[in-house]
């Protein structure tokens, strides 16, 4: 999908969900931003407040392509903030902090990802938006959680940090190697991301039911233990350290490269020996518990379904497998998972334009939320740093010209 295209336009005159929705985000990075961009897509109105200073750390971050000023505009920026708009202001002056505050009361969210207690230090905490906005929705996400007095408060966080410590990565590595460092992307970003939107929108709600403020708090490690939930479980269960349960999930070769099959259930592994021409294996003893399988997996198992997947394609191999009522999928590219037809039918690659010259458009996830008779789309363009800071005070503030003028003299905007 190419920007401002919509995949449904006769659903576009029914609007979308959140339509008159607005939120006010100090953000950095992707644990918020994904959570605001996500939500946009479902019809909020998304006013981003950056540093005059380079703006969002995630327009630093590299790959990078260049916005019409020549300034980088890193990946993580990109993938992030379709959609918004982006006002500069100073929030380490007085001015700037009073500003933010005026703006607080136009809109239903206030958003920030801060360190714990970052924004209390700057005055843009709970109690002074609650002072400014009586009934506004306080979205905090952050690594360790704003309240609760973790051990690890004080600590700074990225998304791979986080994963460690939830147990994932130790349960997952294999004999002496180092731990696969971020090994799906950024899931600590995402999980936290994903979990402050069902937050924010519950917190909406409540809002609307009591009409009092309510405060969202959201710990990316909180998010991450609840999506490797297998860590604690699998622990309480009696299946300790990297002990593997009795299923196989495992990577096999086939002619052009690698595809994952997972069985779990008696049926299944039957289908399996037979589908790959082996049903002398049904009774074999050593593969009559699903222990067994494991224990031979690399001695019997993987042989021969390496034999038999050796003369296909992964996605003969996946077609037959799934025809057989037997979960497989292919390792893809990059190239492939660009190529892939699925994502063109689902709408999950939206093309940016770049304004630097370089033909390759970005290529930016679409939105996973389908909801039916809601347009997907149109999507907008990121924002260039301070892109709308003059629209925003002027409409919202009602400041003319002259006084937003001063502003930036003084250095309270850009």
């Amino acid at each position: 999908m190419q920007l401002g295209d919509v995949a449904n336009s006769a659903a576009l005159p029914l609007g979308k969900p959140l339509d008159g929705v607005r939120i006010l985000a100090v953000e950095q990075m992707q644990a918020l931003p994904f959570a605001t961009q996500l939500l946009g897509r479902l019809g909020a109105d998304v006013v981003k407040i950056e540093s005059p200073a380079g703006g969002d750390l995630g327009r630093s971050s590299t790959p990078a392509m260049a916005d019409p000023e020549g300034r980088p505009v890193g990946a993580t920026f990109l993938r992030n903030n379709l959609g918004k708009r982006s006002i500069c202001v100073d929030l380490k002056t007085d001015r700037g902090r009073e500003l933010v505050l005026a703006l607080a009361p136009r809109f239903d969210v206030f958003g920030e990802n801060f360190k714990a207690g970052g924004a209390d230090r700057l005055g843009l905490g709970w109690d002074d938006l609650v002072a400014a906005h009586p009934t506004v929705v306080y979205a905090s996400v952050s690594g360790f959680g704003q309240e609760g007095d973790s051990p690890y408060r004080a600590w700074p966080a990225y998304a791979p940090i986080i994963e460690a410590m939830s147990g994932i990565y130790e349960r997952t590595r294999r004999d002496d190697e180092p731990p696969v460092v971020a090994p799906v992307g950024a899931l600590g970003d995402i999980g936290a991301a994903l979990f402050a939107t069902i937050g924010l929108l519950a917190a909406l709600r409540q809002r609307d039911r009591t009409g009092q403020p309510q405060r969202v708090d959201i710990a990316m490690l909180d998010a991450v233990v609840a999506m490797t939930d297998i860590v604690s479980n699998y622990w309480s269960l009696g299946l300790r350290g990297r002990q593997r349960p009795a299923t196989i999930f495992d990577g096999f070769r086939a002619a052009d490269g690698w595809f994952v099959l997972q069985v779990g259930r008696e049926p299944q592994f039957r289908a399996l020996l037979v589908l790959i021409g082996r049903p002398d294996l049904v009774d074999d003893e050593r593969l009559a518990t699903r222990e067994g399988w494991v224990a031979h997996l690399e001695d019997v198992l993987r042989p021969a379904v390496e034999t038999w997947a050796g003369g296909r394609t992964r996605m003969d191999v996946c077609d037959e497998l799934g025809r057989a009522g037997i979960t497989a999928g292919p390792c893809l590219t990059d190239e492939e998972l660009v190529a892939d037809p699925h994502q063109e039918r689902r709408d999950m690659l939206v093309e940016m334009p770049r304004p630097d010259g370089v033909e390759q458009p970005v290529l930016i996830p679409g939105n996973p939320v389908k909801i039916s008779g809601v347009a997907q789309g149109p999507e907008t363009r990121v924002p260039w740093l301070g892109e709308h800071t003059d629209e925003i005070l002027g409409q919202e503030l009602g400041l003319d010209p002259d006084e937003v003028a001063q502003l930036r003299a003084d250095g309270v905007v850009a």
